[in-house]
């Protein structure tokens, strides 16, 4: 058999090699209506016609609509039930500690783009957060550098160096749209230099944070990325383009921030300390959110489970409280790095611990953000007509690699 015809086998799917450059674009806090409202404005030409000659479905991302689990699935094919990384933060019970699950000491199962480039494909990585590079590049020989940190990237531990000069563009800061058109960039640059079977192109969402669909603001950032998008298709590129999560807003009529402070709550009802609240959506960059999402684990004595959990259900904006085993199995979650309650919050509201333990002094417009079922529904858009998915099949944002790979119709040779 013909190397190039065997698939490569990663956490029990089958991936057939490219015989294109495959670009697999995850637009982080895409909303679907984001796309269709900058397509509507006229100011994502390449975008509209990836809808009129390639393929558009909608997918379910992972809950937690979180970064980290998300990306993790979408670049191994698999819920966090395999891979094992559960939010941007849990409660290291061993150690008591809340940490960071940044490390890849975390993941449970391999990548696909560890897997393709130890099958002999040349392999790129560009994400625009440096929390994400270690674990999307775990075993990985290739290319992997963040935005955020372009400038510290050298060959021995990123694969490539001076990627400013490559980029033609300076660091830019995290806090701004400019980190995620430093990702397109990159990756337009790499397409035209090194030409990578496989790439991965991994986002910020601080435009989705601040900004609505169909505002200046965000259709500006949309039509910027259109523009790199129609550079790859240019060069002869397969596009997958997902989401890790939508946004949503989470305010009231006012435009205040609709906030139900649960550690606060379970204070007053058990005492204090006899509960422990962890929200998953903190990590190093909550100046845009303030650590606040739709979605919370909560741990507790076992006596005051059924207790808790029927006084947080009665809290108004709350959309659902499941128990630890009927969580993991509703949102194929590793029941050890989740709480004895899972709390969501409905489309308009997040979840705190204590007022005072929240600084929202940097939201400098109304609250937006995401960790719920209500931000589930992202985009699948490939620039290439699909075959062979049935329209029953529910599709999942990790399922964007299978469908780049083995169900998009290649470019004519």
């Amino acid at each position: 058999m013909d190397r190039l015809s065997e698939p490569v086998r990663v956490n029990g799917r089958d991936y057939a090699r490219p015989r294109h450059p495959v670009v697999v674009v995850c637009v982080d806090g895409c909303e679907p209506d984001y796309i269709t409202q900058a397509m509507q404005a006229g100011v994502a030409p390449f975008l509209k016609s990836m809808l009129e000659r390639g393929s558009s479905r909608i997918g379910d991302c992972v809950v937690p609509s979180f970064t980290n689990p998300n990306n993790l699935s979408i670049v191994t094919g698999v819920p966090p039930s395999v891979h094992g990384i559960s939010g941007n933060y849990f409660l290291d019970v061993a150690s008591g500690k809340e940490v960071m699950m940044n490390d890849p000491s975390y993941l449970r199962a391999p990548t696909l783009l560890a897997a393709f480039a130890q099958a002999g494909a040349k392999v790129a990585v560009v994400t625009a957060k440096d929390k994400l590079r270690a674990m999307l590049g775990h075993g990985l020989s290739g290319i992997c550098f963040s935005a955020e940190k372009a400038g510290q990237a050298t060959l021995a531990d990123s694969g490539i160096d001076d990627v400013p000069a490559l980029v033609g563009k300076p660091v830019p800061s995290v806090y701004s749209a400019d980190l995620s058109e430093f990702v397109f960039a990159a990756g337009a640059k790499l397409m035209q230099t090194r030409r990578p079977d496989l790439m991965y192109l991994s986002t910020t969402d601080y435009v989705q944070h601040k900004c609505a669909p169909g505002t200046p603001e965000a259709n500006a950032f949309y039509a910027m990325m259109d523009g790199y998008l129609a550079q790859l298709d240019a060069a002869g590129a397969i596009i997958g383009l997902t989401a890790d999560h939508g946004m949503s807003p989470k305010t009231d009529a006012a435009g205040r921030p609709q906030v139900i402070y649960l550690q606060a709550e379970l204070d007053r009802l058990l005492g204090a300390d006899a509960a422990r609240v962890i929200l998953p959506i903190t990590d190093p960059y909550v100046v845009h959110h303030g650590a606040l999402g739709s979605f919370a684990t909560v741990y507790l004595p076992q006596a005051a489970v059924a207790r808790a959990q029927a006084a947080i259900e009665a809290l108004p904006g709350i959309d659902l409280v499941l128990t630890r085993e009927d969580a993991a199995r509703r949102f194929e979650l590793p029941p050890d790095r989740i709480g004895d309650l899972v709390v969501v919050a409905d489309h308009l509201t997040v979840l705190g611990t204590h007022p005072s333990l929240h600084d929202l002094s940097g939201l400098t417009v109304p609250l937006r953000s995401h960790g719920g079922i209500s931000e589930q529904k992202v985009p699948l858009l490939f620039n290439r007509p699909l075959r062979d998915v049935p329209t029953s099949r529910r599709l999942r944002n990790f399922d964007v690699f299978d469908l780049a790979l083995n169900h998009v119709n290649p470019p004519p040779s």
